[in-house]
């Protein structure tokens, strides 16, 4: 869910920043070419954790799925400018 998301989003940019200040902390004495490639590869982690963090989960409501709150898909299906079919009555059923 959300939580998960956030968090994994969290831990990809947090790795991105260690590798970037790492890369030109103290990885730049030893190896120019090592510090360059830390960053390209801090370069491709936001990205990456931007499409983590929005993508869909399976508990989402997407905008053309009912949540179950029949006052909630009401209010949204007004906002669509659809009519959902009125389910039938007890009276419409014959005996």
């Amino acid at each position: 869910m959300y939580a998960r998301r956030r968090r994994a989003y969290f831990v990809l940019m947090g790795g991105c920043l260690v590798l970037f200040v790492s890369a030109w902390a103290f990885v730049r004495l030893w190896s120019v070419p090592a510090a360059v490639a830390m960053c390209v590869v801090a370069m491709v982690i936001p990205p990456i954790a931007a499409m983590v963090a929005n993508r869909r989960g399976p508990d989402d409501r997407w905008w053309d799925d009912p949540s179950g709150d029949p006052t909630s898909d009401e209010w949204w299906d007004e906002l669509d400018g659809k009519r959902r079919p009125e389910p039938p009555s007890d009276r419409d059923k014959s005996p």
